[in-house]
């Protein structure tokens, strides 16, 4: 089992920044991907980005690309997810979710654990 906590969503102006964390704990020895996704009020899940492991493997879709970066910190047991030049279009609730099998993937179906959220508004 792993447990996933978010933090670090608020209000922010358009092209603000925000750094969102992901903090797991439990079976966190397990090789597992970590990915984002966000979901808006009306709207589906929509993947957002994914890092492996060893923090090597990244890999966005193409609404942040060149604005949103992965990293890990595998010491801590925490990933980022660093937002830069926030649009309105990117208010959201945003998951990180963990994937045991190794394989990466855009489709939140196929992932195992999930956090509860954390909400991002960009105000324009």
């Amino acid at each position: 089992q792993v447990r996933l906590v978010e933090s670090g969503g608020g209000l922010v102006q358009a092209g603000g920044s925000l750094r969102l964390s992901c903090a797991a704990s439990g079976r966190t020895g397990s090789r597992y991907f970590i990915g984002w996704f966000r979901q808006a009020p009306g709207k589906e899940r929509e993947f957002v980005g994914y890092i492996s492991w060893s923090g090597t493997s990244t890999y966005y879709a193409g609404s942040v690309k060149g604005r949103f970066t992965l990293s890990r910190d595998n010491a801590k047991n925490t990933v980022y997810l660093q937002m830069n030049s926030l649009k309105p279009e990117d208010s959201a609730l945003y998951y990180c979710t963990a994937r045991e099998d190794g394989l990466p993937s855009t489709s939140y179906r196929t992932y195992d654990y999930w956090g509860q959220g954390t909400q991002v508004t960009v105000s324009s």
